[in-house]
């Protein structure tokens, strides 16, 4: 073994090479290179033994590199020193190991300090170990200043942050993705928080599965860089980098969202394949999908079953099902239990529900919550209630909300309210916007005060995170207490949602407002549509029957007699008895009373007792006075009072002409 006292003496520590020749010479090249150094150690050459122990090491030859290592280490060679540390922790002698890092430290060595900070800290000794690290990250060593970081963040140190960006600055690519992650962290409660300022509300975060991406290790058990987890060179020297200010870009502030992106984008390009899913993910967002799909197909082919899983998605959405299958199973097969639920979906959706169940069932083995909702999903579309309830209630007791919600729903199907409350509400609590609907109508169906109350509050509390039938309640709810400015409101959410029903009822709100047109003159310039209007032609259009009866009237109004009939016989098509009777009116008005009298038979028969009556004036105009007498009778049964009062006096007139 070399002499230590030897080596502090001899002043031989401003060598300049502790670092290896570079590995990507072909094997003659190496093999000459190792020849040539062999020469040179062997006939006496100081550098040439630590060069030659190092590319020995590297190689795995322990045997072979030790006595150059000595011999360099005893002429006094710093990165021998550092490097017979290494061969020594190989063999597992890390006391001995950790004494000759001290004495290649002192000396100088940043390889050398990093790897004895490494070894204090696998022994427990922090204050020590952050010292020797600190000492190679500010002699710019990459590896100590990630080290530093990783030791520092451990401790929520505020500094943490500073080395791993000087590690980052230094092509530390894990140490890129680190400072990216924490940065990408930042910019979300900046986001977060500003959301929570401008909505006061706010919305339920529904986004998908794959973007929720976590954070892991390689399975191969090596960091990122490919070094060994211990941290330690293995033939690398001193490259000093001026450790400079950490933190500082040297110019304007870069926003937290995009500096993130761009050392995602650093370490991706080093190889880094979290750091490439992430990368993905940002742009996929963006909308940039060409190049968001480049960084996922770069690292699924590293092996990271997410970004296969999100590549599958991409691909999916872009119309190709066989190739997103393919990404899919490749993840599922790795574990992945999304692309496991993915797979089962799309298995279902062909109706291979043996299949479809058989990832799903994978999806659960791999720890996926949904893949037990999906199953009773399956389940209850076969009208397998049974096992339904009991996939639900697997998933619902792991906490899936919607689990819970459906577990409820079904629970109520089957006459057990008392069973479904407990799980529409923890599913309302845990954030389910429907299952705090369904809360409030079960709380509504009972009927009383207080539960109208509390059906109240969960309806307000699904419209605020955008329920739209949720909305239209609470609207109907303001709307009899009187407070319609507040029913306004959320009827126009709810109208804005797709309610043809709130569309209708937020017209009927503007048009009591609104003053009375004046008579529109022929030749006169059609006036503009007021608001109203619009939205009872919204709700028409989606079919509400009341809406197409109202903008028949409205249409009939302004003299468009065949708009008014469109409008009048889609609401009576669809069973309408107003809007029967009142295309009856109108084709009456038009000369047209025999089919008038089909309308308003029609009308009659659903219990419209002005179509009554009308049927009854018209038979005995035709003086068909018995069918005229049946009609008046049914007028008089129908009403309203007006109507009823005039049926039985015609009633009362055909009944004298009939017996006289």
């Amino acid at each position: 073994m070399g002499d230590k006292g030897t080596l502090l003496e001899t002043g031989r520590f401003a060598q300049p090479a502790d670092i290896s020749q570079s590995t990507d010479r072909d094997e003659t090249g190496e093999a000459a290179e190792e020849a040539r150094q062999r020469l040179a150690a062997e006939a006496g050459d100081a550098e040439a033994m630590s060069v030659l122990g190092a590319m020995l090491l590297r190689r795995g030859d322990l045997d072979g590199a030790e006595p150059w290592l000595r011999a360099a280490t005893a002429a006094g060679d710093r990165a021998a020193a550092n490097n017979l540390g290494v061969l020594l922790h190989q063999r597992g002698y890390a006391d001995e190991a950790a004494g000759w890092w001290r004495i290649a430290a002192v000396a100088g060595s940043a390889a050398a300090a990093h790897a004895l900070g490494r070894h204090h800290r696998e022994r427990g000794d922090e204050p020590a170990a952050e010292y020797w690290l600190r000492q190679s990250a500010e002699q710019g060593h990459a590896l100590g200043a990630y080290a530093l970081a990783d030791l520092l963040e451990h401790r929520s140190d505020a500094g943490a942050e500073r080395w791993m960006r000087a590690a980052a600055e230094r092509g530390h690519r894990e140490a890129a993705y680190r400072l990216a992650r924490t940065l990408d962290r930042r910019a979300e409660a900046e986001e977060c928080r500003t959301a929570r300022e401008d909505r006061p509300t706010g919305r339920e975060d529904r986004s998908g599965a794959r973007d929720q991406h976590k954070d892991g290790h390689d399975k191969d058990g090596r960091d990122k860089d490919g070094h060994d987890k211990d941290g330690r060179d293995q033939g690398k020297g001193d490259k000093t980098v001026p450790p400079g200010e950490a933190g500082t870009d040297g110019g304007s502030r870069v926003p937290v969202a995009e500096e993130a992106e761009q050392w995602y984008r650093q370490a991706a390009a080093r190889g880094h394949r979290r750091a490439a899913l992430h990368l993905g993910a940002i742009l996929e967002r963006r909308g940039d999908l060409k190049e968001a799909g480049r960084w996922y197909l770069t690292s699924a082919k590293d092996g990271e079953p997410r970004a296969a899983c999100a590549l599958g998605f991409l691909l999916r959405d872009a119309g190709d099902t066989e190739s997103a299958a393919v990404w899919w199973l490749r993840a599922a097969q790795d574990g992945d239990g999304n692309a496991a639920n993915a797979l089962g979906a799309l298995h279902a959706e062909r109706g291979e529900t043996q299949t479809a169940e058989r990832w799903y069932r994978a999806a659960m083995d791999a720890g996926d919550v949904n893949g037990a909702y999906n199953l009773g999903l399956l389940c209850a579309e076969q009208d397998r209630t049974a096992q339904a309830e009991q996939w639900y209630r697997r998933a619902a007791y792991a906490g899936h909300r919607e689990a819970a919600n459906a577990l409820a729903i079904l629970l109520l199907q089957v006459g057990d309210a008392a069973g479904a409350e407990p799980w529409f509400s923890k599913a309302a609590e845990a954030g389910s916007v429907d299952a705090a609907f369904n809360l409030g109508i079960l709380y509504a169906g009972r009927g009383t005060g207080k539960d109208a109350a509390d059906a109240l509050v969960w309806y307000e509390r699904a419209a605020a995170a955008g329920h739209t039938e949720a909305a239209l309640q609470v609207a109907i709810a303001r709307l009899r207490e009187g407070d319609e400015r507040a029913a306004e409101r959320h009827l126009r959410q709810a109208a804005g949602g797709g309610s043809a029903e709130a569309a209708y009822r937020l017209a009927a709100v503007l048009d009591a407002r609104r003053p009375p047109a004046p008579a529109h003159e022929l030749g006169e310039p059609a006036r503009e549509k007021s608001e109203c209007e619009e939205w009872y032609e919204r709700a028409a259009s989606q079919g509400h029957r009341r809406a197409q009866v109202r903008v028949g009237m409205l249409a009939a109004a302004r003299g468009d007699v065949v708009e008014a009939a469109r409008w009048y016989r889609e609401a009576a098509e669809a069973g309408s008895r107003n809007g029967a009777f009142n295309l009856g009116l109108l084709l009456a008005r038009e000369g047209s009373e025999p089919e008038a009298a089909l309308w308003w038979t029609r009308a009659a028969d659903a219990g419209h007792g002005r179509a009554a009556l009308r049927l009854a004036l018209v038979y005995a105009r035709r003086g068909e006075l018995a069918e005229g007498q049946r009609w008046a009778d049914r007028a008089v049964s129908l009403g309203p009072a007006e109507v009823a009062e005039r049926a039985a006096r015609l009633r009362d007139a055909l009944r004298e002409e009939l017996s006289a």
